[in-house]
C-alpha cells in the first residue's frame, strides 16, 4: 500500500463532519466542527473528511477554518467530478499541511440510467479529467465510484483500473445504501484485488453504510479481503440508519487482534469522551445498548452475571471500561473541591480544555455542587460539553421563577441580561411549566419559535441528577437546536430554548451562510 503503511495498519478515515452531519438535525455551528475536529485529532484518527466545500459558503469556510487550524490528520474535503467542485476543495483544504481532494461520481446502473443519465464510458471520462485535474493542485487524491456494491463487477474494475491510471492515490469503495452483506463484499473486493492492474499500489477503501445494520460487519470483511483505511463516523451517525460506527469497528480490530492480525493508530481511551462531545452537540444520544459508549455497555444487572464480574471482570467484560475512557470510579467531586482537583478530574475523563473554558466550566460545576450533595462523572461530563454554549449570546438567562398548580395554567417571569448589560424580563402563561418558560422567553426576544423536538436525558444518577435537555425548534421555516442542563428540568429547557434563539440571532445579524449553491446535490458516498 501507498505511504509505507505496513500491511497490518488501518487507515481511519473519519467523515463525522461530512457524512456525519448530514444526518437529519446534526447540523453543527463552525465553532461546533472546530471542537469535534479537535477531538478527532487527539482520537488520533488518520484522516478528517472536514466537509462538502461546494455545497454551500458556510461549508466552505468551515473546511478552511478546520485545515487552517492544521490540528495534525489529513484534511480532505468532498467533490463531485467537475472543476467548480474542485477548486473549491483546493482553496478550502490547502491551508493544512497534509491534504486530500475526494472526487466522486455513481457508477451503477440505477444511477447511470434515472440519475446520471450518463453511458458508462462518459462515466469514467469524467472520473478520469476530474482525477487529473485534482492531481495536478494535490498530491492525495482519492476516487470513489458511488453505489459501487451494486455496480456490475466486470464494469467496476474497469472504473477503479481507470482512476488509478488517472492518479488516484487512494480508491474507496463505498455501499452507499447499506445493500451488501459480508460475503459479498468480500467477493467483491477479492475480485478487485486480482482484476485490477496497480491496485497494490494504492490504498484500497471502504464506506459501508448501516441500512440493514451490518456496516461494521461489512467493513471488516473489507479489510480482511485487503482494504486497508475504513471510512467511518462517531456513535455511526449519517443519513438514514447512518455509517459504519468507529467506535466499534476499531474497538472490533483491538478486541479481536489475533483474529484480525489488523491495528489502528486510534487512541481507544478518547473513545468515549469524543462519542459524548459529538451527541451533545448533535444532540443525537446513543442508545442505552449501543457498543462501547452506550450507558449499559459495561453494565452488569443479572445476577448470575454480577456473581461472576465479582470474581474476575473478564467473566462477562471482553473490553474494559478504561480501554474507552470510561472512568473505573463514579462519585468524583463536592462543593469543597478546589480547581486544581476539578482541573485534575477534567484530564481523567479525556477533556482538554484551555485556561478560559476550565475557569468557566469549573464556575458552573460550583454552582451546581451548591445544588447537589454529590457529583458524578456525567455531571462533569454535562457541565463541559454545555460550557461552550454557556454565554454566548446576545441573550444569557439571569433569573427563571415558574409557579404551577393543577388547577391553574402555569407560569414563568425569565429575566435575561444583554449584551450591552440590558436586562430585559417578561411574564407568559401556558398548558405547562415549560410551555410558560418558553412563551416568556418569545415575549422578550421577540423570537417566534414552534417547538418540533425535547429531549430529556438524565447525566447522572439520584433524584437530584443533572439533567440534560435537547430542543428543536422552527424558526421561518429553518430548524434550529439547542442545549441545555441543570438539575431543574424546566430551567435546563429553558437554557436550551435560549440557544436556539441566540442562534437564530446571530445568524440573521450576520446573515445567512447556508444556503446551497443552485447546482449542489446532497453528497452521498
Amino acid at each position: 500500500m501507498t505511504d509505507n503503511a505496513s500491511d497490518r495498519q488501518i487507515r481511519i478515515f473519519d467523515t463525522t463532519l461530512r457524512d456525519g452531519e448530514q444526518a437529519p438535525g446534526c447540523s453543527m455551528t463552525l465553532r461546533e466542527k472546530l471542537r469535534v475536529a479537535k477531538a478527532l485529532s487527539e482520537l488520533n484518527v488518520d484522516v478528517i473528511e472536514a466537509g462538502f466545500p461546494a455545497a454551500s459558503p458556510g461549508d466552505f469556510e468551515s473546511v478552511k477554518a478546520i485545515a487552517d487550524a492544521n490540528f495534525g490528520p489529513i484534511i480532505c474535503g468532498l467533490a463531485r467530478c467537475n472543476a467548480g467542485d474542485i477548486e473549491k476543495v483546493h482553496a478550502a483544504v490547502k491551508g493544512a499541511d497534509r491534504h486530500r481532494i475526494h472526487v466522486f461520481v455513481a457508477t451503477s446502473k440505477i444511477h447511470r440510467d434515472h440519475k446520471l443519465k450518463m453511458a458508462k464510458q462518459e462515466i469514467i471520462n469524467s472520473a478520469v479529467g476530474a482525477i487529473k485535474m485534482a492531481r495536478e493542485l494535490c498530491d492525495d487524491v482519492e476516487f470513489s465510484p458511488e453505489d459501487a456494491s451494486r455496480t456490475e463487477l466486470s464494469y467496476l474494475a474497469e472504473v477503479v483500473t481507470a482512476a488509478i491510471e488517472a492518479g488516484a492515490t487512494t480508491v474507496n469503495i463505498p455501499d452507499t445504501v447499506g445493500y451488501t452483506v459480508p460475503a459479498e463484499f468480500d467477493k467483491l473486493f477479492g475480485y478487485l484485488v486480482s482484476h485490477v492492474p496497480g491496485i497494490d499500489d494504492i490504498t484500497l477503501s471502504v464506506h459501508c453504510h448501516n441500512d440493514l445494520g451490518m456496516a461494521v460487519a461489512n467493513s471488516l470483511a473489507a479489510v480482511q479481503a485487503g482494504a486497508r483505511q475504513i471510512e467511518c463516523t462517531i456513535n455511526g451517525i449519517g443519513e438514514r440508519a447512518g455509517n459504519c460506527s468507529l467506535e466499534e469497528v476499531v474497538m472490533a480490530i483491538k478486541t479481536r487482534a489475533e483474529f484480525f492480525e489488523l491495528e489502528t493508530g486510534i487512541d481507544t481511551t478518547r473513545l468515549y469522551p469524543t462519542s459524548r462531545l459529538v451527541s451533545s452537540i448533535t444532540g443525537m444520544h446513543p442508545p442505552r445498548n449501543k457498543a462501547i459508549v452506550g450507558e449499559n455497555a459495561f453494565a452488569h444487572e443479572a445476577g448470575i452475571h454480577q456473581h461472576g464480574m465479582l470474581q474476575h471482570s473478564s467473566t462477562y467484560e471482553i473490553m474494559r471500561p478504561e480501554d474507552v475512557g470510561l472512568s473505573s470510579s463514579s462519585l468524583v467531586l463536592g462543593k469543597h473541591s478546589g480547581r486544581h482537583a476539578f482541573r485534575d478530574r477534567v484530564q481523567e475523563l479525556g477533556f482538554e480544555l484551555d485556561e478560559f473554558e476550565t475557569n468557566r466550566a469549573f464556575q458552573e460545576f460550583k454552582k451546581l455542587a451548591d445544588k447537589k450533595k454529590d457529583l458524578y462523572d456525567g455531571d462533569i461530563e454535562a457541565i463541559i460539553m454545555n460550557v461552550d454554549n454557556a454565554s454566548v449570546g446576545p441573550w444569557v438567562l439571569q433569573s427563571l421563577e415558574v409557579q404551577t398548580s393543577t388547577d391553574q395554567p402555569a407560569r414563568a417571569a425569565v429575566t435575561l441580561l444583554g449584551e450591552n448589560a440590558e436586562v430585559a424580563s417578561a411574564s407568559a402563561e401556558g398548558d405547562g411549566p415549560i410551555a410558560a418558560a418558553f412563551q416568556a422567553l418569545e415575549q422578550v426576544t421577540g423570537v417566534d419559535l414552534t417547538l418540533r423536538n425535547f429531549e430529556l436525558h438524565s447525566a447522572s444518577r439520584g433524584e437530584d441528577a443533572l439533567g440534560e435537555v435537547t430542543v428543536t425548534v422552527e424558526h421561518d421555516g429553518s430548524n434550529y437546536r439547542g442545549n441545555g442542563t441543570s438539575v431543574d428540568i424546566v430551567e435546563a429547557g429553558s437554557r436550551a430554548c435560549l440557544e436556539c434563539i441566540n442562534r437564530i440571532l446571530r445568524r440573521k445579524d450576520r446573515g445567512s451562510d447556508t444556503d446551497s449553491s443552485a447546482d449542489a446535490e446532497r453528497a452521498t458516498i
